[in-house]
C-alpha cells in the first residue's frame, strides 16, 4: 500500500478552487499508486481565520456538496483522502476538521483538532474525540498541526494498533517541527508519520511546503519538496 502527503497553495476563501486542486492531486497520487492522500490543515479554505469567522456559510458539513469533486476523484481512483477544512459543529463556532473520504466517496471519519493554537481559540471549537480509520487493513490515526506537540496523541495511536499517523499542518518557514516533532513521534512510537503542509501565504506567514513521510525509525523517507505543489509518496512494507 502506498500513502501520500500532498501540498498546494490554498486560495483563501475560494473553496471551489481549493477543492479542484485537491481533486487533481488525488488523481495524481492515485496515478502513482497511492491509496491514501492527505492535505494540509484548512486546505479547503486556506488558513485565513478572519474570513472563516465572518462567513458561517463557508463552514462545511460532513456531506457538503462543495466537496463532491474530491469524492468523485476518490470514487474514480479508489483512493481515500484527508481534507482539512472548517466544519460545522453543534455550537456557534466551527472546528478545524479533517474529513477523511473513503475510496467509495463516503466519509470514513471526522477528526476535530483538539489543541487550538493562538487566535484559533477565538474562532474555533476544540474537538475531544480521537480520529481513526482503516484502509486496506492499515489503521490510521489523525492529528492536526499543534496537536502534534502533545506526545500522548501519538502514544495513543500506537497503543490502538495504528501504523500511520496522519498530521495535516500549516507550518511557516523556520518551524522546528520538521526536525524536533515529527521524526520524534515516528521514532518513539514506531509509526509512519505523514505530514501535509501548506505552500505559500497563510495568516502565520509564508509556508514552504516540505510535506513528508517519516518511517518508524525516524528517518525522512519521502518529501514533496519546497515552494511548489507536489506529493510525497511512500510504499508501506
Amino acid at each position: 500500500m502506498r500513502i501520500a502527503a500532498a501540498q498546494f497553495p490554498s486560495v483563501p476563501g475560494d473553496i471551489a478552487a481549493n477543492v479542484r486542486s485537491m481533486a487533481g492531486l488525488v488523481r495524481e497520487a492515485a496515478a502513482r499508486g497511492a491509496r491514501f492522500v492527505a492535505f494540509c490543515e484548512l486546505a479547503a479554505h486556506g488558513y485565513a481565520l478572519e474570513p472563516i469567522a465572518a462567513d458561517p456559510g463557508s463552514w462545511l458539513t460532513e456531506d457538503d456538496p462543495r466537496l463532491e469533486p474530491v469524492r468523485e476523484a476518490c470514487r474514480e481512483t479508489g483512493t481515500a483522502a484527508l481534507v482539512g477544512c472548517a466544519a460545522r459543529t453543534d455550537g456557534d463556532r466551527p472546528a478545524i476538521t479533517a474529513l477523511v473520504i473513503g475510496p467509495d466517496g463516503e466519509l470514513l471519519t471526522r477528526y476535530d483538532k483538539r489543541h487550538l493554537y493562538g487566535r484559533e481559540s477565538e474562532v474555533f471549537t476544540a474537538g475531544a474525540a480521537e480520529g481513526r480509520f482503516t484502509v486496506d487493513g492499515v489503521r490510521f490515526a489523525v492529528a492536526v498541526c499543534y496537536d502534534n506537540r502533545f506526545p500522548e496523541l501519538a502514544r495513543s495511536a500506537a497503543a490502538d494498533g495504528c501504523t500511520v499517523y496522519a498530521a495535516s499542518s500549516v507550518l511557516v518557514e523556520g518551524n522546528d517541527s520538521f526536525e524536533t516533532v515529527y521524526p520524534v513521534r515516528a521514532r518513539e512510537n514506531g509509526l509512519y508519520v505523514l505530514v501535509a503542509n501548506q505552500v505559500g501565504p497563510a495568516d502565520p506567514g509564508h509556508c514552504p511546503g516540505g510535506s513528508a513521510v517519516w518511517s518508524p525509525d525516524g528517518a525522512r523517507v519521502a518529501s514533496a519538496g519546497a515552494q511548489a505543489p507536489g506529493l510525497a509518496v511512500v510504499e508501506l512494507p
